[in-house]
């Protein structure tokens, strides 16, 4: 018997004798990734913390998380960071999901309820990588189940569902990104405002709700970036969408921008960033302007209003609507643009008569620099119309 304890200790010693080195390897290899992902944050001035990283090869987990944005002061602590389904991929990682904790925020009355964030299909290129975008976080999708905003015991603002999917650029093709939000619902009886809140319950808008839509391409080799939609809804009141298409918006540009970004911050608060924000200024004179677009598609939110206003001044909505068409033909004399006066005149009365839609668009013939944009419109303010080929156009699809 006593032979077998002692077999039985030597076999226990030996075993986590053996087991020591081991763990020391899982150790490393979580801290490696924490510390690969907190160098990559740091390249887009996100700062990460931590207090402890368990762990091994294939799943970390950083305890007491913190992040600071450049120029914020105190981190903003966000508890646990899970790491999953790590593999290592050119000498860099490859991380299944990144997941948050559900976080939550008091101040006074409010209380803000976040569930937890998910980040999938996370790429950390080696630190030595030539990849273009290895300096920047890539990720394939971010998911947020809830949004939570309370004063007191109502619910002012919430939003569901938040899904972004981001297709990276591959054999020459662009970045391809997409975003939604399933719904959101805000309580608009919060207003204080008295007037702001008479017109609100006039309108009938007290409790509102809506969704969001978004998607866009990034070619970083040329700096070509088309955000081809961006539409946010409201329900039983209308549809504002953007789009934009820019040039220069290049990876050497963002790092530029990071850097002086960086640069600020460390100023000390009360510092004059005069000359940073020259810089700022001369930066953006590398991008060039493709096109816009700003676009409304009523759904009942114009009548409506027409009818508020109405009452208002002991009117009828027809009258109202006939009183603005009068005078825009006058707030566009000042422009001495008589092609864009006829067509915003055209515009406009057409889309008082019956609401469906109306859109201001800048289409430039060529893509126009900003350094023209902005020497245009310092020295000849009423020529930056023909410039960016400015139209406004109704109830058009």
């Amino acid at each position: 018997m006593t032979q077998h304890r002692s077999a039985f200790r030597k076999l226990a010693l030996t075993t986590f004798l053996f087991s020591l080195p081991l763990n020391a390897a899982f150790a490393q290899d979580a801290t490696a990734v924490a510390e690969r992902l907190k160098s990559v944050l740091a390249g887009q001035n996100v700062t990460l913390g931590w207090s402890s990283v368990t762990g091994d090869a294939s799943e970390a987990v950083l305890e007491g998380a913190t992040i600071a944005l450049a120029g914020e002061g105190k981190p903003l602590s966000i508890g646990k960071l899970t790491l999953s389904g790590i593999t290592e991929e050119n000498r860099g990682f490859k991380i299944e999901t990144i997941t948050t904790e559900p976080y939550s925020l008091n101040e006074g009355p409010t209380k803000v309820e976040v569930s937890p964030l998910t980040i999938g299909n996370v790429t950390l290129p080696a630190t030595d990588s030539t990849d273009l975008l290895a300096s920047f976080l890539m990720y394939e999708t971010a998911n947020l189940d809830n949004v939570s905003v309370k004063i007191g015991d109502k619910q002012a603002f919430q939003m569901t569902n938040f899904a972004a999917e981001v297709t990276p650029p591959a054999d020459g093709n662009a970045m391809e990104f997409t975003g939604s939000a399933e719904k959101f619902t805000a309580d608009l009886t919060l207003v204080e405002d008295p007037q702001s809140k008479a017109a609100i319950e006039a309108l009938g808008y007290q409790n509102i709700s809506g969704d969001f839509q978004m998607e866009g391409t990034w070619q970083p080799t040329d700096g070509r970036m088309a955000l081809s939609s961006y539409d946010i809804t409201v329900d039983n009141a209308g549809t504002l969408g953007m789009t934009f298409d820019l040039g220069g918006y290049t990876v050497e540009f963002l790092k530029s921008v990071q850097e002086l970004q960086k640069k600020m911050a460390a100023q000390p608060e009360g510092t004059d960033n005069s000359a940073q924000g020259l810089a700022m200024l001369g930066l953006m004179q590398q991008l060039t302007f493709n096109g816009a677009t700003v676009r409304f598609d009523d759904d009942s939110v114009t009548n409506k209003v027409l009818e508020y206003l109405a009452k208002q001044q002991n009117m009828t909505a027809k009258d109202i609507a006939n009183q603005a068409k009068a005078i825009v033909p006058f707030l566009m004399m000042e422009l001495n643009n008589p092609e864009l006066s006829t067509q915003v005149t055209a515009a406009v009365t057409a889309y008082l008569d019956a609401p469906k839609s109306i859109e201001i668009a800048a289409k430039p013939a060529s893509p126009v620099p900003f350094a023209l944009l902005a020497a245009s419109g310092m020295s000849n303010p009423k020529d930056l119309p023909k410039t960016l080929g400015l139209t406004v156009t109704a109830n058009q699809d």
